[in-house]
């Protein structure tokens, strides 16, 4: 049992998801939402408040803008892409404790949390099959 505890736990502290960092955000912690995918997928949508840096430039740019002890989420497109995962590589490579965004920008979008864009800061309409219709507040 204790071996399942310390595998979930640890799990935890590489994984979250795009409702606890939703959450956060609202809440008013300081996120550093890292979106690491193509200019291209950027341009179409991404996190609301997000920072652009693809995976390649982590290494140079994250020290020069993010410091060190930040809270850092880094998410891709989907369950389907491992850029996430190779960005929170990279992070951890040189120090960040960051957290992989499970569900990546997919599961954001699904769940009707803000998007931005060129056009602005919208939201999609709720997924039913993730996330539950609710009465909308101000995000």
């Amino acid at each position: 049992m204790i071996e399942r505890a310390e595998y979930f736990a640890a799990k935890l502290a590489y994984e979250t998801d795009a409702s606890d960092v939703h959450a956060a955000l609202k809440a008013g912690e300081q996120i550093f939402v890292i979106d690491v995918r193509s200019d291209e997928a950027w341009a179409q949508g991404r996190v609301a408040g997000a920072i652009h840096m693809h995976y390649s430039e982590i290494a140079t740019r994250a020290p020069l803008e993010i410091p060190l002890e930040a809270n850092v989420v880094v998410y891709c497109w989907s369950p389907g892409c491992n850029a996430g995962a190779k960005g929170a590589l990279e992070f951890a490579k040189i120090g960040y404790g960051a957290r992989e965004m499970i569900g990546g920008f997919e599961y954001w979008v699904r769940e009707g949390y803000p998007v931005e864009d060129a056009e602005g800061t919208h939201h999609r309409p709720i997924d039913p099959l993730t996330g539950i219709p609710r009465v909308r507040t101000r995000a």
